[in-house]
């Protein structure tokens, strides 16, 4: 499977890979006929009422273990920062996302701390050496964070990621980017696929696909939909309207497809 999912990674003709938040959303998105499905970890903190950022690694795990269990197709799971700074210990997030059964992971290149918040260049290639030794078959896609966090140098984003690709990363991304000619200059001076993220007032599918892009996914924003219909049911309830009831046929209509088994 994990073969599979890498040669779903074509540029020019890229993997619409939509991010779940639980084993329910995975089935769904499965039966809707998308090829493989990925985690999020601002989805998933939100199920457990928390932001995102605080979930521990044991609970990732588990919670991509599940999503992986729960479908047929391949799982790629937000790692975060591999919940680790040192190579061996994202090495280790690595090996046992892999014996989860997933086919796919990220490593992201960002601390969790406000006053450093991207590793040192040198350390971050190390951590993606690192994660790659332990990856085997599993799809790693390494993350330059540079652009989430006010550091628009597009030059240091394409260096970060070909030194990721040279430390073994199948998978190239880098989140934040807005422009479809940035995104297509990061295309041209890597050798690996790259990832784009969907982003309000970026680029479409259609423009990414041109841009040689050969993954796409939304991160949080499915889920934020999710809890918009819930909040706007909520409110409409308050409100002493009963709209909602007429709004849940596309999931009905899906659900037993999904949820069969």
């Amino acid at each position: 499977m994990r073969a599979d999912f890498l040669a779903l990674h074509r540029p020019g003709d890229p993997l619409l890979l939509p991010n779940a938040w639980d084993a329910g959303s995975a089935r769904i998105l499965a039966a809707l006929g998308f090829a493989a499905v990925a985690t999020t970890s601002s989805g998933f903190a939100a199920t457990l009422g928390r932001p995102d950022g605080a979930v521990t690694r044991d609970e990732a795990l588990a919670h991509a273990a599940a999503l992986a269990a729960a479908v047929d197709v391949p799982v790629s799971a937000d790692l975060e920062n591999g919940f680790a700074d040192s190579p061996a210990d994202v090495a280790r997030t690595v090996a046992e996302a892999r014996a989860a059964g997933l086919a796919g992971g990220s490593v992201e290149d960002a601390t969790g701390r406000d006053d450093e918040p991207l590793y040192d260049r040198a350390l971050a290639v190390e951590r993606v050496a690192a994660a790659a030794e332990a990856a085997g078959d599993l799809v790693l896609t390494a993350r330059c964070e540079n652009h989430l966090y006010g550091r628009d140098d597009l030059a240091d984003t394409i260096a970060r990621l070909q030194a990721y690709q040279e430390a073994g990363a199948h998978v190239l991304y880098a989140p934040g980017l807005r422009d479809a000619a940035a995104i297509a200059t990061v295309c041209r001076e890597v050798d690996r696929p790259v990832n784009a993220l969907l982003v309000a007032g970026g680029p479409t599918p259609q423009e990414l696909a041109d841009a040689g892009v050969a993954r796409i996914s939304v991160g949080g924003t499915f889920a934020w939909n999710a809890l918009t219909a819930l909040v706007d049911a909520a409110r409409e309830l308050q409100a002493g309207g009963v709209g909602f009831l007429d709004r849940t046929g596309p999931a009905r209509d899906v659900m037993p497809q999904a949820f069969r088994g």
